[in-house]
């Protein structure tokens, strides 16, 4: 639990009306599923970023920095520790000539909407994904042959202490699903994207064209956290688990869906213990049958 006089030092940085204690979790993830953190801050700005952050580090308090919620597991008794949710409050986004700088808390669906109508080309692979500019630079998010890894130039970050930071490209060591923040306890507090000029139209019809795939291939009418596996090198997870005679698997309320087997889906009242039940039988399963040890994507916070 946190104590009385962590909740008051953290009033003298962030509106009481934006401190939630005992939030539940399941009304912040896709997934819909999570118990209550013990407290939860809506980030206005950087600068609060940037003092709750050393304050926090300093008394030794734990904090998890949260986006949208879309890649995220929470355990079924919640977060013993501080959410700090970038989001609505840091979502700006600007364009200058071929450049998009986003805040961390910008939905990537936003920012290739934006490229799209500046006629911007190189960012319609990421119409579709569900997550932030943050969370999405993290994981180096992507999808249909498309990574933020071919279009990300600069990335602002602050540090536990409180310091303001910039990555390049080269810096980031981006790779598949990960990058330097997934080692470092680095926050992002904004992106800056290098895309090239396009026809407005055809970039349109292509987002059009991926929307129509996710839609027919993914279970998009259920909460999920997206594809829960990573991609073992040299095969599809998805096609694994469905070989392994996983489609349609069911523990409690989390099911392998049907329509796409490397989604784990919540069909009603599913607890984050279904979903680990079954991404353990789908592991195991995978392993006996093709000797392939199946990675997970999606972070379990508890």
């Amino acid at each position: 639990m946190i104590s009385e006089a962590v909740i008051e030092a953290l009033k003298s940085f962030v509106s009481e009306n934006n401190i939630h204690l005992q939030e539940p979790m399941a009304g912040h993830t896709t997934f819909r599923i999570g118990g209550p953190a013990d407290c939860l801050l809506e980030l206005e700005n950087e600068e609060q970023l940037k003092k709750v952050q050393k304050y926090l580090t300093l008394v030794g308090e734990r904090f998890f920095i949260l986006g949208n919620g879309s890649n995220l597991l929470v355990c079924d008794h919640g977060y013993s520790g501080i959410i700090l949710q970038i989001g609505q409050n840091m979502s700006q986004i600007r364009v200058e000539g071929r450049r998009i700088i986003a805040q961390a808390g910008a939905l990537l669906s936003q920012v290739a909407k934006t490229a799209m109508e500046h006629g911007l080309s190189g960012l319609e692979f990421a119409a579709g994904i569900p997550g932030t500019v943050g969370g999405g630079v993290v994981m180096n998010a992507g999808a249909y042959d498309g990574e933020l890894s071919q279009v990300v130039t600069q990335v602002k970050v602050v540090s536990c202490q409180g310091e303001s930071l910039e990555f390049d490209n080269s810096t980031m060591e981006f790779g598949y699903r990960t990058s330097a923040l997934r080692k470092n306890s680095f926050t992002v507090t904004e992106v800056t994207f290098e895309l090239q000029e396009g026809d407005r139209e055809k970039i349109q019809e292509k987002m059009q064209e991926l929307a129509e795939k996710r839609r027919s291939k993914q279970p998009l009418e259920y909460p999920s956290a997206g594809s829960v596996f990573k991609r073992p090198q040299g095969y599809f997870a998805g096609k694994l688990v469905m070989d392994a005679g996983m489609r349609g698997y069911q523990t409690g309320g989390a099911r392998v869906s049907d329509k796409h087997c490397g989604f784990i889906i919540n069909v009603g009242k599913a607890t984050a213990q279904d979903v680990l039940d079954v991404i353990c039988e789908v592991q195991e399963r995978v392993k006996l049958r093709f000797g392939v040890d199946l990675e997970t994507e999606i972070i379990y916070l508890e």
